[in-house]
């Protein structure tokens, strides 16, 4: 399990980070775009520092409030697990 999991959260990070600025993107150009709840997923899942990032490379999704607060709040429970795990 400990040999998976750094791997895991890398894909997690990266998989968010992209799916915000593809969103993004997606919203300027009136594409298809990503639903919110999968955004809040991919942070929930283990990519809220790939979320939060990309939030604020692509200032996206920053003035929602479940995005503003929500993301952060994931960030800090995911960090206070891997502390103590």
């Amino acid at each position: 399990m400990k040999e998976f999991l750094p791997g895991f959260l890398a894909a997690m990070n990266v998989a968010a980070f992209a799916a915000y600025g593809s969103d993004k993107y997606r919203s300027r150009h009136g594409q298809w775009r990503i639903r919110e709840r999968t955004l809040l997923l991919l942070a929930l899942l283990g990519g809220s520092a790939g979320a939060w990032l990309g939030m604020q490379v692509f200032r996206h999704k920053t003035q929602h409030l479940k995005f503003k607060y929500g993301v952060p709040v994931i960030f800090l429970i995911q960090l206070a697990g891997a502390v103590c795990f």
